[in-house]
């Protein structure tokens, strides 16, 4: 990709992105056509044969030239765990896979379950390379006990609350957070897992943790809670999303939910659709996650609900951890995996190429789509929308190296993996954040 400089530094917009495939799914744009960007602001996307006059001019013919991606589920670690990653290094994870805004989880050490806690996250945030939006706490310590202060977490910044990493068991706790979440539009995010079911479980219960002679979580764990979440929904009139779906059942419990009309959305992680759980006879402690890798048919499901639309957004649950932490035995191994530099092209190889997913509605399920779910500005190419922009080269292909990930921590089953389409450029608020 060629950038130049044109016409002086006085004249015209500070960046055009020329001859670019524009998709915005929320216009249903699809065109070859120009970005004009002045002051971080989009002032115009059409396709000109005139002399174009700006600062600087990305040349992107044969490129996609998307909204900026919107990852609503990553695990930045800071506070606490600064050694696995912190806030800047996440963000430089993130604009290399064409995030502009990434959503910080808040099971942090201490947890971000105060106004504080939150504010302490904004400050650190001035310094990264994308957008940074805080997710607060429902429980006080996550301790599933007693609601926090949620109309302080809305007043310092925080866009939705969870307990991601631990679900609320209490039924009457989560009624009152959905019942009190609704007086600001707020959504509640869930982590969906009957503790009593998953135990001591290290993986998916079926033929292959049998044969391994591992302890297995079974797929009710995870539907159980689902079902009761979507009841607990349908009563308050609130606002879920349910996070990382990973079984078949769930899929269909949540479509369902959606066509008696309740208001939950979900999302899907790139590991859940393309990763089975034959991948734990490696004893990869990398694919241990949370929930688990399922069977063939649990990623066909995913696939299906993210083709029919069930599966409202795609998000990472960048989940880092040390080497140290993961080079032990597979039992005792934490679980988690790095995926802010992984997604799109596991998006573009197994989604789009295999006709799963159009372009539009990948695109969707990482920008627009989250967007809406969280109430956020961005995920639009569009007049008056903030300039932010991801350039994709569709055909370039690579093999995943983890050594050579921004990220702090290298942990990913996707080593040696070879995919199809790449980042090109990263913008963020009209000036750009990383380019390839």
């Amino acid at each position: 990709m060629n950038k130049s400089t044109r016409e002086g530094r006085g004249s015209g917009y500070d960046l055009v992105i020329s001859g670019g495939r524009v998709i915005d799914p929320e216009t249903k744009t699809d065109r070859i056509a120009d970005v004009f960007i002045q002051d971080g602001i989009i002032k115009k996307v059409e396709k000109t044969r005139a002399r174009i006059k700006a600062k600087e001019i990305i040349d992107a013919r044969g490129k996609v030239v998307v909204p900026g991606l919107i990852d609503m589920h990553a695990h930045l670690r800071e506070p606490g765990r600064e050694d696995e990653e912190t806030i800047y290094t996440g963000s430089c994870a993130a604009v290399a896979g064409g995030f502009t805004s990434i959503c910080c989880m808040p099971n942090t050490q201490p947890p971000i379950d105060n106004q504080e806690t939150v504010k302490f996250v904004y400050q650190k945030a001035k310094e990264a390379r994308c957008r940074i939006y805080c997710i607060g706490c429902i429980t006080k310590g996550q301790k599933g006990e007693e609601l926090t202060e949620i109309n302080d977490l809305v007043r310092a910044g925080a866009v939705a609350i969870s307990d991601d990493g631990k679900p609320v068991s209490n039924s009457q706790v989560l009624r009152n957070a959905l019942e009190y979440s609704s007086m600001f539009d707020l959504p509640v995010i869930s982590h969906c897992e009957d503790l009593s079911l998953s135990a001591n479980g290290v993986m998916h219960e079926g033929f292959v943790s049998t044969n391994l002679g591992m302890c297995g979580i079974p797929a009710v764990a995870e539907e159980t809670m689902i079902a009761r979440d979507i009841a607990l929904a349908e009563f308050t009139g609130a606002r879920l999303h349910i996070a990382h779906v990973s079984t078949e059942g769930s899929v269909d419990l949540i479509r369902q939910a959606k066509k008696r009309g309740v208001r939950v959305t979900c999302e899907a992680t790139p590991h859940h659709f393309t990763l089975t759980d034959e991948i734990i006879r490696t004893f990869d402690t990398n694919a241990k996650v949370n929930p688990p890798l399922r069977t063939k048919r649990d990623v066909d499901a995913i696939r299906r609900g993210l083709k029919d639309g069930t599966i409202d957004c795609i998000a990472t649950d960048h989940a880092p951890h040390s080497i140290e932490e993961k080079e032990v035995e597979f039992d005792f191994a934490p679980p988690g995996l790095v995926g802010l530099e992984t997604a799109l092209g596991l998006v573009i190889t197994e989604l789009i190429n295999k006709r799963i997913l159009s372009w539009t509605q990948a695109v969707a399920k990482l920008t627009i789509n989250p967007a809406r779910v969280l109430n956020l500005e961005g995920g639009r190419v569009k007049r008056n929308s903030p300039a932010d922009i991801t350039i994709i080269d569709p055909k370039a292909s690579w093999v995943v190296d983890p050594p050579k990930f921004l990220s702090k921590s290298k942990n990913s089953p996707f080593a040696g993996r070879k995919l199809r389409g790449k980042v090109c450029c990263t913008i963020v608020n009209g000036k750009v954040a990383f380019e390839a």
